[in-house]
């Protein structure tokens, strides 16, 4: 499947050696293109977008576009773009891994260890670096201004993926949407992945969970709970007023 392609891409793709970028670049490489539905059922990938995100990042074009499964369900399908499109990567070692240590150190000094959505202190070997607005759509950012990147758990970083690359602007690739989004700078927003909305995101820890866990049995479901806490507070800011 890889006859039309030019050698020196041919040469890149099979140097990639982190497994989950290789495995989407090998499979393409053998059948043209990989869908959600096999990177789930033949690799377990969950997250499919994600691994291939990591292609991406390597600098390699990939095309998104769709095809139907057996079920006759449209899913997501992905293939090799233009090779003329490469992008450089030199300050890109196999994915995210030349960013890590040095940019996660310099924004525990800054912010401290703690997650920029939940706002949750963690060891620092459960915290991730991200660009704050997404490669796909900001390209390769400054490593020396540290404000372009954020640290995220990894329950964190794995909703800002999903919620990103199902987000209008994923398409439109407009840099100033995301600059205003919660996802990129949840302490100053105007949006939440071009919604209209304001998000609070809240986790109980420690002695907490006790106060978690008397609203679950004071409100019972988790949609009953959301409704509650919304009462609660637009109670207590008009008694503030």
């Amino acid at each position: 499947m890889n006859e039309n392609l030019p050698e020196d891409f041919i040469n890149l793709l099979n140097s990639v050696e982190s497994k989950r970028p290789k495995t989407v670049i090998q499979h393409i490489l053998q059948h043209g293109f990989i869908t959600n539905e096999e990177l789930k059922s033949l690799y377990g990938y969950n997250h499919p977008p994600r691994a291939i995100r990591d292609v991406r990042e390597l600098g390699i074009p990939i095309i998104t576009y769709r095809v139907t499964d057996s079920t006759g369900r449209s899913i997501a399908a992905y293939k090799f773009g233009n090779p003329d499109d490469v992008k450089s990567v030199s300050t890109k070692t196999n994915g995210r891994s030349a960013l890590s240590h040095k940019l996660k150190q310099l924004l525990i000094k800054k912010y401290g260890a703690k997650c920029f959505i939940y706002l949750e202190d963690l060891d620092e070997s459960l915290l991730q670096v991200d660009h704050r607005i997404p490669y796909e759509i900001g390209g390769e950012q400054d490593v020396n201004d540290i404000s372009n990147f954020m640290l995220l758990s990894a329950s964190a970083n794995r909703a800002k993926s999903w919620t990103c690359e199902h987000c209008t602007n994923w398409t439109v690739k407009n840099i100033d949407v995301c600059r205003r989004c919660f996802w990129a700078f949840p302490e100053d927003y105007d949006h939440v992945a071009c919604k209209e909305e304001k998000l609070i995101p809240v986790v109980f820890t420690g002695n907490e969970i006790e106060d978690y866990n008397a609203l679950q049995k004071l409100y019972g479901s988790m949609e009953n709970m959301q409704k509650g806490i919304r009462v609660m507070i637009h109670n207590h800011v008009q008694d503030e007023e």
